[in-house]
């Protein structure tokens, strides 16, 4: 992957949403050569959002979930669906499948995004479940039968958002958290506490600051067993207590990783002409500060168009400018977030009333804004996000 030699093969490992934007944002760009994207699902790229959401309640099916459409047939794309790359060898221009083919690229886009995480404790058994990909959807929304007494083991997004599909279908539902308050993460101890209380407003019990010890039943779970010896009776378990990138695979490439695939804030690995976007990717802010994975839809939309434009033009192509955001649908509940919460930042609501369930609050401190979380309130979310956008659009252009 000679930086002289002009770029006629480039392959995307990945093909989701962030592979798919990168193949897009490449024709845009004016490049006509060869672009092959490594899927290792079998399906072609689709909305991820919607799986733990519409597609559980059975509002929308997986046709309407697709996110490729005529135009981009005019792509050329050519697709390697259901493989699974094994070894990039910079030094010969090629990414390895799991069959042993070799791909020539003279360039590399890695969006590879991540792997759900799985409970050991629960292994080898059925009824236990995941939700990342189209299949763990389809395969949890035929267990999901009216009546079922559901466990959901992490209480973040995912896990909530399933419990209120779960309840929608009209399943009995626990939710189980080790820490103790949910979303204290990205949202804080004080609002992470208001938007969990959705829960209990809609007959879902939550049980906080306790883990699982052990999940009984053989094939199929029939309990889970909680560290303070609580005993659940369970017909379906899933496990959302987040994704980790899968790495293994770059060994002996020479390209950095840590916690991700290393980046700067153009999306350029430590080999060049290898770039990264998406889930996997754990990139530089404008401020220099230490890289961060963003595991976020508008992220995996968005930051593609960069690593391309580092791809084809190096150095005298933009920073990515991209402010974090992310959104939940919850008992009928928009969620909205952009930004980052910092660990000492102070929360102020500017907008509506938490008891509520319909506000506006900002994260900062010393008078400056770096957090918006919006609920049940898109007009004044909408104004406040686009301020922080504009900021990032003027931090890029100095950089």
């Amino acid at each position: 992957m000679s930086g002289g030699d002009p770029l006629r093969s480039v392959v995307v490992v990945g093909a989701s949403l962030a592979g798919l934007s990168a193949a897009r944002a490449l024709r845009a760009d004016g490049y006509d050569g060869a672009i092959t994207l490594v899927g290792e699902e079998p399906h072609l790229p689709y909305d991820r959002p919607p799986l733990s959401k519409e597609l559980l309640v059975g509002s929308v099916t997986p046709a309407d979930i697709a996110l490729t459409d005529a135009d981009d047939d005019a792509l050329h794309l050519d697709w390697r669906l259901g493989r699974r790359a094994t070894a990039l060898v910079p030094a010969r221009g090629a990414v390895v499948l799991d069959d042993g083919e070799e791909l020539a690229a003279d360039g590399v886009v890695l969006a590879t995004g991540a792997r759900a995480r799985r409970l050991a404790v629960a292994d080898g058994r059925t009824g236990v479940h995941v939700l990342r990909t189209l299949d763990d959807a389809l395969a949890l929304r035929d267990d999901l039968l009216g009546g079922c007494r559901l466990v959901v083991v992490g209480g973040g997004f995912i896990g909530a958002e399933v419990a209120s599909s779960a309840r929608a279908r009209g399943c009995d539902v626990t939710v189980v958290e080790a820490l103790d308050t949910p979303l204290a993460g990205p949202l804080g101890p004080q609002m992470g506490a208001v938007v969990a209380a959705l829960h209990g407003d809609h007959g879902v019990r939550l049980l906080t600051g306790t883990g699982v010890a052990a999940v009984h039943g053989s094939p199929r779970v029939d309990a889970v067993e909680l560290e303070d010896g609580t005993r659940l009776p369970a017909d379906v378990v899933v496990v959302g207590v987040g994704a980790s990138p899968d790495l293994g695979w770059l060994a002996g490439s020479g390209v950095a990783v840590r916690g991700g695939v290393v980046t700067d804030a153009r999306c350029r690995t430590s080999v060049p002409r290898v770039v990264a976007a998406g889930d996997c990717a754990a990139s530089e802010g404008l401020d220099g500060g230490d890289p961060t994975r963003t595991e976020h839809w508008t992220h995996a939309l968005e930051q593609p168009a960069v690593a391309v434009a580092a791809l084809l033009r190096g150095p005298a192509a933009p920073a990515y400018a991209g402010v974090p955001y992310f959104w939940s649908e919850q008992y009928g509940v928009r969620i909205q977030f952009a930004g980052v919460r910092h660990a000492g930042d102070e929360v102020r609501v500017v907008e509506g009333d938490p008891d509520a369930r319909s506000f506006v609050a900002v994260y900062g401190r010393d008078g400056l804004v770096s957090g918006v979380l919006g609920v049940d309130q898109p007009r004044v979310f909408t104004r406040l996000r686009r301020e922080l956008r504009n900021r990032a659009r003027d931090l890029a252009a100095s950089a």
